[in-house]
């Protein structure tokens, strides 16, 4: 592994953190959260802890900037596939969002995470940069989406909400946790398996029925 050296510019800070995020990420798909630790991450880096406090102070930090940078990937994802004047009929938004949502699995999984753990250990200005991203994120879609949906402004951040916690809750559901999976095993039962995208479209077409015109 490489030698840790501090980063000296803004820049350099912003190499770390994505070195950080990396690390974060690749555990993240391995394990569950409670075993990541910022010992784990430091030394997956081949850094020490006092080298890893210089950048964050808590996991849940690291967690909040991962959730930052899959929300940006999420809705630039839905502007593009769902371009103004794309004159696409709802049951077509409900299967291109689906797609999206699928592709971004990623971001309903930490979202699972977010409001009981992550931003509960935080710091408030930490936050505030989260929040205001989103809400930018909404702001822009308020305005988009009646562009290509016959649904009023004031409605599209309920529909946004609905799907996202939609998503997280089957999310959680569809990813393999080998200790509920050995508890199913030793009480023989079968989990049956979910088709996120499928599951996903048929909730948001149903959800553009409800909340547009």
């Amino acid at each position: 592994m490489a030698e840790f050296i501090r980063a000296r510019s803004a820049e350099q800070k912003g190499q770390r953190l994505e070195e950080i995020k990396g690390a974060v990420r690749r555990q993240f798909a391995a394990r569950p959260y409670h075993e990541i630790t910022l010992t784990t991450i430091a030394d997956e880096l081949g850094w020490s802890r006092a080298n890893l406090y210089k950048y964050v102070s808590t996991k849940e930090e690291i967690f909040l900037l991962l959730t930052a940078d899959e929300m940006d990937s999420y809705f630039n994802a839905l502007l593009t596939a769902l371009p103004e004047g794309c004159g696409l009929a709802p049951d077509t938004v409900a299967e291109v969002w689906a797609g999206i949502a699928n592709a971004h699995q990623e971001y309903f999984r930490l979202g699972d995470l977010l409001t009981t753990i992550v931003e509960t250990n935080v710091t408030v200005e930490r936050l505030m940069v989260f929040k205001r991203a989103y809400y930018d994120h909404v702001a822009r879609m308020r305005e988009h989406l009646p562009l290509i949906l016959d649904i009023e402004p004031e409605r599209v951040e309920p529909l946004l909400v609905a799907i996202y916690y939609h998503a997280t809750g089957l999310v959680s559901g569809c990813w393999s946790n080998p200790l509920i999976a050995e508890a199913l095993e030793r009480l023989r039962i079968e989990r049956p398996e979910t088709d996120f995208r499928a599951e996903m479209r048929d909730f948001i077409g149903m959800c553009l029925g409800h909340y547009a015109r």
